[in-house]
């Protein structure tokens, strides 16, 4: 069948009317904490319930122009960019379940924005407040946003197993100690140190040594610990198992 043939069949009546969304799982680490960015909703439906940034896409704008636009009115946040160097940002997943939305059909795309550092978001004219909330304190959020934020935290973790993801977080010079910490604060789960220290330095380019050490050894005295910077890996072979990962392997 050509396409001549295809329109004269097509009625768009037929079809009901889709719309589409994006949402944004936006992702830092504030105060030793993982956080995740909300906005409360100023309009119905869910009016006064905290949500995911996002919104309807605009005619002519691609995806990620709109994830960036809605991210921009809705926190007053600079939307991430592929280029923006420490800013991580990509495409999650789609939804698109009959009822997810009580106006009409809508099919939402979600993007996943990791970064280390962002500032604090300010309400814009689609949100009545906007804010970062610890993952593991979370309010009742709106649609179904806590399963596309259950898909983001996952695959945030993940990008850490086997991306040296970790590094942008701890700084152009940081400890072993130090990268744990961001592994332990986005996996919500203790490390062992001696295994981890291990594990960092038995992957190829994943951290480099400066040659430098810190000033002081700590607050127990101790020995000054060796300072070092992100390599030139772009996948960690072998990957960092999480600890339940490690078991079900076994």
């Amino acid at each position: 069948m050509d396409e001549s043939e295809f329109l004269a069949g097509y009625d768009p009546r037929a079809y009901p009317a889709v719309a589409v969304t994006v949402d944004v799982v936006a992702l830092t680490i504030r105060g030793g904490g993982l956080r995740v960015l909300l906005i409360r909703r100023a309009e119905q439906p869910h009016a006064g319930l905290w949500a995911l940034p996002g919104g309807f896409i605009r005619p002519g704008e691609d995806l990620p122009q709109a994830a960036a636009r809605e991210l921009a009115e809705e926190t007053g946040l600079s939307g991430p960019s592929e280029s923006s160097g420490r800013i991580h940002i990509e495409q999650l997943a789609s939804y698109g379940a009959p009822e997810r939305d009580p106006r009409m059909r809508v099919v939402s795309i979600s993007y996943l924005a990791f970064a280390p550092d962002l500032p604090d978001p300010r309400a814009g004219s689609d949100a009545a407040d906007a804010s970062w909330h610890p993952v593991d304190k979370l309010p009742e959020l709106a649609f179904d946003h806590d399963r596309i934020l259950a898909h983001g935290l996952e695959r945030a973790r993940g990008k850490l197993e086997y991306t040296p993801l970790a590094t942008a977080f701890a700084g152009e010079r940081f400890t072993i100690s130090e990268l744990r910490g961001v592994y332990e604060t986005v996996w919500g789960v203790p490390l062992h140190a001696g295994n981890f220290h291990r594990k960092i330095l038995s992957v190829p380019g994943f951290v480099e040594s400066t040659g430098e050490t810190t000033e002081s050894g700590g607050a127990r005295g101790g020995p000054r610990a060796k300072l070092y910077r992100a390599g030139d890996a772009r996948l960690l072979h072998p990957a960092l198992l999480r600890p339940a990962r490690e078991e079900q392997i076994r």
